[in-house]
C-alpha cells in the first residue's frame, strides 16, 4: 500500500446503516477481548472510563505512523502534505458526524477536560465579570466543575447548581428558576457518567436562549450512546473526548459556533495558532487553529477519524438499540437480587449503573470482580460532589458498551454472587 492509498483509505467515509449489530462480529473486531485476566475471559464493564478499540482505528493510528508521518500544515514535502490532508479530513469527518455547519467549528484538544478549560479561560475571561453567574448541575464531572470554580476565584463569577431528585432525575423547574439576570452561562452534562442520565438538552438550550444565555455541555458520555447534531440542539458548545469514543486517548474535540470562537481569543500560545509574530505585537490565526497551539495531536485526530465512521458505519441507533437491551437485562437481574442498590432511575438512562452491594465495600467487591476477570470502574467517578447528594463515599460502576453482550451480564451477576459469598454480604 503506497502513501497515496492510505490518505485515500483514511478520507473515506462508510455509509452509515441502522440494521441490528451482529455482536458476535463486533466483538471479533475488538482484539483485547481475546485477552484473559487471571485465566479467565476478560468481561469489560469500564467503556465509560475509557472504550477498548477496533482494529480499524488501532491499524489506521499505525499505518499513519508507519507511511506517512509528518508534522502539518507547513511542510513543503510530500509527507507533511500526507499528514496535512489526514488532519484535516478528521476535522471535516468529526463536523460531519456532529453536523457541526462547518470544519472551521471544530477544534482539537488533548480531551475533554481541556475542550472545557479552554471555554472557561477563553470565553469566561473575556465575556465574564465579578458578579456574572453560571449554572452548573449536582451530576457534573469534575471536568466541568473545577474549571469554573478557577475562574471564580479568578474574576469573582458566582456558580449555580441545579439539583436533580432522587432517582437522578435533573429538577428542570429549578433550573428555571435558577437563570436570572446575572446569568451569563450554562454548563452542564448531556449524560452523567455515574447514574447515565440523559439531560433535555434542546429543553435547557431553549430555556437557556429564551434569556439570551449560551450554553457549553460537557458531551464526553452523551455522545458515545446516541447520535448527536449540534445544529438541531442549538448549543454553542460541545465538549467530547476521543478515548470514551473507541479512539485513542490524547484527542478532544470542543464545538463552538462560529459567532462565538471568532470573538474569543487564544486559550495558549505558541507556534501553528499565529499570523504574525513580532516583538512588538502578535495576530492570530482564524478558528479553529487560533485555539491550536504547537503540534497538534495528528496521529490521535486520524484515530478519532477512523472512529468515527466505525460507529457511524454501525449506526448510532443500533448502538444505543443494543446498549439498551443490556442495561434493562443488567438492571433487572441486579434489583432482583434485593440487596444491591441501583442509584440513578431516569428515563431513558444510557447503559451505566452504579451500586453497591449491602453494606459491602465497594472496593471489596470491584476486587472480587477483578479476580473473576470482570473490569469495572469504582470509587467517586471525579464526581464527589454527586456522591455527597447521593449519600456515599462510592459505587461500583458497570458501564456497557457495543462489544458488550448478554453473557457478560451475567458474569456481573455471577460476580456480585461470588463476592457476596466471599465477603459475608
Amino acid at each position: 500500500m503506497t502513501m497515496l492509498d492510505v490518505a485515500a483509505d483514511v478520507i473515506q467515509t462508510p455509509a452509515q446503516t441502522s440494521a441490528p449489530l451482529d455482536v458476535a462480529k463486533v466483538r471479533a473486531e475488538f482484539p483485547i477481548l481475546k485477552e484473559t485476566v487471571y485465566g479467565r475471559p476478560l468481561v469489560y464493564l469500564d467503556s465509560a472510563a475509557s472504550a477498548q478499540k477496533p482494529r480499524t482505528v488501532i491499524e489506521a493510528v499505525s499505518r499513519a505512523y508507519e507511511t506517512s508521518y509528518s508534522n502539518v500544515h507547513r511542510g513543503a514535502h510530500r509527507l507533511s502534505q500526507l499528514a496535512t490532508d489526514a488532519f484535516e479530513d478528521a476535522r471535516e469527518t468529526v463536523a460531519r458526524f456532529v453536523n457541526a455547519e462547518s470544519a472551521d467549528e471544530i477544534v482539537f484538544t488533548r480531551n475533554a477536560t481541556e475542550a472545557l478549560n479552554l471555554v472557561a479561560a477563553s470565553y469566561g475571561r473575556t465575556f465574564l465579570t465579578r458578579g456574572d453567574e453560571i449554572v452548573l448541575t449536582e451530576m457534573e464531572h469534575h471536568a466541568n466543575i473545577v474549571p469554573w470554580q478557577l475562574l471564580r476565584d479568578e474574576i469573582g463569577v458566582v456558580l449555580r447548581v441545579v439539583p436533580i431528585d432522587d432517582d437522578g432525575v435533573l429538577r428542570l423547574e429549578a433550573l428555571a428558576d435558577l437563570i436570572g439576570p446575572r446569568t451569563r452561562l450554562v454548563a452542564i452534562t448531556h449524560c452523567s457518567n455515574v447514574l447515565g442520565t440523559v439531560t433535555p438538552l434542546k429543553e435547557i438550550v431553549a430555556l437557556a436562549h429564551g434569556h439570551g444565555v449560551p450554553v457549553v455541555v460537557d458531551g464526553s458520555q452523551g455522545i458515545v450512546h446516541a447520535g448527536v447534531d449540534v445544529r438541531d440542539l442549538d448549543v454553542d458548545f460541545y465538549a467530547f473526548t476521543g478515548h470514551k469514543l473507541y479512539g485513542p486517548s490524547g484527542i478532544g474535540v470542543l464545538y463552538g459556533k462560529r459567532a462565538w470562537l471568532e470573538r474569543m481569543p487564544p486559550y495558549q500560545g505558541g507556534g501553528e495558532m499565529i499570523d504574525h509574530v513580532s516583538f512588538a505585537e502578535t495576530t492570530f490565526k482564524a478558528p479553529p487553529h487560533r485555539f491550536e497551539a504547537g503540534t497538534p495531536p495528528i496521529v490521535q485526530a486520524i484515530g478519532l477519524a477512523a472512529a468515527v465512521r466505525y460507529v457511524s458505519a454501525l449506526g448510532m441507533e443500533a448502538i444505543r438499540a443494543h446498549e439498551q437491551a443490556l442495561l434493562a437485562q443488567a438492571t433487572e437481574a441486579l434489583a432482583g437480587m434485593g440487596d444491591v442498590r441501583i442509584f440513578g432511575r431516569a428515563p431513558g438512562k444510557a447503559a451505566i449503573i452504579s451500586f453497591l452491594v449491602g453494606s459491602l465495600h465497594p472496593y471489596d467487591v470491584a476486587a472480587v470482580l477483578d479476580r473473576a476477570g470482570i473490569a469495572v470502574r469504582v470509587g467517586q467517578h471525579c464526581a464527589e460532589p454527586l456522591m455527597g447528594r447521593l449519600g456515599v463515599d462510592g459505587t461500583v460502576r458497570a458501564s456497557f458498551a457495543l462489544y458488550n453482550d448478554g453473557t457478560d451480564v451475567e458474569a456481573l451477576v455471577e460476580g456480585i454472587h461470588k463476592a457476596k459469598r466471599m465477603l459475608g454480604g
